[in-house]
């Protein structure tokens, strides 16, 4: 049998520790950055401790089997995630929604990235959604859990303080690993206050919970419809972004049909929104993966090898977080995504011709409130869109 030459790729030579070391911090950022956030998304769904446990071992499952499966295919570190922001829009939106109907509405944007894929429509159809409008839509979405750090000095101040100090040491000496040194923070402020029990941490295999899905046309409209859109906009077009930078240039459809196929087979289980990664996936995208950009697609491997155990264990990472004091998962959650939030309000703010529309967005998206039984979210989104419409039709 002929030797593989140097340019054919063969994983057993190809696999680094630096392509091992880098598919493990992304992971760690991947789940130290958000998995507060997919708690409380859960929470306000009115899951259960077991259906929360699901909707972990769904995610885990989903971004595990299409990281390894895509890196694989393809060659490339093509590492995919779950939507943080589509997690953080559901905690604002979902409660009084009942879970049925947020399953239903998992399942039809799911069907509707799937159809993206198929159809080659993804960059088209992006086209009439403003950049600036997406991401004021998003930025308003993020703004009461950037708020939620310090509305929470008045009952416990010290707390968020060190959690921020925490959160600029790691800014300033590892931008990419300052969330995970928070949530290490406070797992041992928690600790260190009694605050933490973890003597009856469970540790066998996770078992997932089939929730039957409900269809209603307000939910729809209010969770669905913005979901996809945050989703596609605030997820997949930065993740393809990543990617290209990085000089891969994969076909975006068979990506958006594996993920977008994924979560409709996971929806009923809790996997809301799968999506090609863009933070974590710029760790094994980057030279620090190896030097050689054909030598980098084990990071891809191992990050989904990993992400496949901890979805096994879901229980255990859903145990630990109902372990932590409520008010410090809520700081957690709002420090981690004052990123996403500060990169939010660049964006939508940076095109002086789009401020007055991408204002009226963020301020409806921000304000959460509901008409007809639909969410804020949609609202600001239709109303930037009239109103970027009727000034440039003045102008």
């Amino acid at each position: 049998m002929p030797t593989p030459s140097s340019d054919t790729p063969c994983l057993k030579r190809d696999i680094s520790l630096s392509s091992v070391t880098a598919g493990i911090v992304a992971v760690l950022i991947g789940y130290t950055s958000s998995a507060a956030i997919i708690f409380q998304a859960a929470s306000a769904a009115g899951a259960s401790s077991a259906q929360t446990s699901s909707w972990l071992w769904a995610l885990g499952i989903g971004v595990g089997l299409t990281s390894l499966g895509l890196s694989w295919r393809y060659r490339m570190p093509l590492v995919t995630a779950w939507s943080t922001p589509g997690a953080a829009f559901l905690a604002t939106n979902l409660p009084g929604v009942p879970l049925g109907e947020a399953i239903g509405a998992f399942i039809v944007s799911a069907g509707l990235i799937t159809l993206c894929g198929l159809t080659g429509v993804f960059e088209r159809l992006m086209r009439h959604i403003p950049s600036s409008l997406a991401s004021a839509m998003l930025a308003g979405i993020l703004l009461n859990f950037g708020l939620e750090i310090f509305t929470r000095l008045e009952q416990h101040w010290l707390m968020p303080l060190a959690l921020l100090a925490a959160w600029g040491i790691g800014r300033r000496f590892w931008p990419t690993l300052a969330v995970p040194g928070v949530v290490l923070t406070g797992i041992i402020w928690a600790i260190l206050q009694g605050q933490l029990a973890i003597e009856g941490l469970p540790l066998s295999p996770t078992l997932p919970v089939l929730m039957t899905p409900e269809f209603s046309l307000a939910t729809l409209i209010s969770v669905a419809i913005p979901l996809f859109i945050i989703t596609m906009a605030t997820q997949n077009v930065p993740g393809m972004a990543v990617l290209n930078a990085a000089g891969y240039t994969p076909n975006s459809s068979p990506l958006l049909v594996a993920t977008g196929g994924a979560t409709l087979a996971l929806a009923p289980f809790g996997g809301y929104a799968l999506n090609m990664a863009a933070i974590s996936a710029a760790v094994c995208t980057g030279p620090d993966a190896h030097p050689d950009p054909r030598r980098r697609y084990p990071a891809g491997i191992v990050a989904g090898l990993l992400y496949l155990l901890l979805g096994v264990f879901a229980a255990t990472v859903t145990a630990l977080f109902a372990a932590l004091p409520g008010a410090m998962v809520a700081v957690v959650a709002g420090i981690a995504l004052l990123g996403t939030l500060s990169s939010g309000l660049a964006d939508a703010f940076s095109k002086p011709d789009e401020r007055d529309a991408a204002l009226v967005t963020f301020l409806f998206a921000g304000s959460g409130i509901t008409l007809l039984g639909i969410g804020g979210a949609f609202w600001g989104l239709i109303a930037g869109m009239v109103t970027r419409h009727l000034i440039a039709r003045r102008r």
